[in-house]
Order: structure tokens, then C-alpha cells, then sequence
């Protein structure tokens, strides 16, 4: 009796905690916890460390420096990705793909990531007719879940 009440609220309580974490953007870290700052001043993806986080708009992001940090909190929309991580391209074609934080490109100032290598030679050989066209439709999808789409 006593082992069956403590399965039972295991259960329960890791079901609540998992049900807490969904609803809660800001317990998962921004680009798969890379630095968002060090696309920009090193032209590369870095991880970032829990040392080092900041919230930005519900969104949790992790640098690799205390330096990294201050230059975000600055200024954070030179840092944050554009369409919030998205892949550029899947919101050119009105989806929203998960990105490899390692496949990037910093168009204009602004970081552009896309779901990989493939997808990203596809976005590139159109590249600037496909971020206006995803700006455009972020503004119709944003709001929309993943699955919906």
C-alpha cells in the first residue's frame, strides 16, 4: 500500500514538473543553449553556460562570457535570432522547422539560422527573396504552434 501511494505521487509529481516545463519557454534555453553574441563577434557557434544567462522577452539565453552578456543585455535585439530561432527558410514556406544552432549566417546584422546544411544551400541560392518573404509570413505565423502548420 504504502510502495503503491509512493508511485502515485511520483508519478504525479514528475507529470506536473514535465507539464510546468512545457508551459514555461523560459525553462529551456534560446538556440539550444548556444551564445547568441558569439555568432556576431566570432562568426561562430559557442555554447553558452548556465554561469551566464539572461532573459530576454520569456526567452532564456546562455553566453559563453560574462563580457557576451553585458553585450546582450545592451542590446538585445542586435543578438536575438530572427523569426526567434526558426529556421529562416521553413518560415519562408510558412512552417516552423527546429534549427541546428551549428548552421547559421549573419545576414545585415541579424542572425539567420536554418534545420541544416540542405535546407540552408536551398536558402541560400535565394536568400534575399526568402527573408522577405519569411518576414512577411512571421507576421502571420509567429503566434502559431509548430504542429499547426
Amino acid at each position: 500500500m504504502k510502495k503503491t501511494l509512493l508511485t502515485i505521487t511520483i508519478a504525479l509529481l514528475t507529470s506536473f514538473s514535465f507539464s510546468a516545463l512545457a508551459k514555461d519557454s523560459a525553462a529551456l534555453p534560446a538556440i539550444g543553449g548556444y551564445d547568441p553574441v558569439s555568432y556576431h563577434t566570432e562568426n561562430k557557434a559557442v555554447r553558452g553556460s548556465g554561469y551566464h544567462a539572461a532573459t530576454h522577452k520569456k526567452q532564456t539565453y546562455l553566453f559563453s562570457s560574462k563580457e557576451n552578456k553585458a553585450l546582450f543585455e545592451a542590446a538585445p535585439a542586435k543578438y536575438v535570432p530572427a523569426f526567434n530561432g526558426w529556421c529562416a527558410y521553413g518560415v519562408a514556406v510558412k512552417k516552423k522547422f527546429h534549427t541546428d544552432p551549428n548552421v547559421f549566417a549573419i545576414v545585415d546584422g541579424k542572425l539567420y539560422l536554418n534545420l541544416d546544411k540542405g535546407i540552408q544551400e536551398k536558402w541560400n541560392a535565394e536568400r534575399a527573396a526568402l527573408i522577405t518573404k519569411a518576414h512577411v509570413n512571421w507576421k502571420k505565423i509567429k503566434r502559431k504552434s509548430a504542429s499547426s502548420l
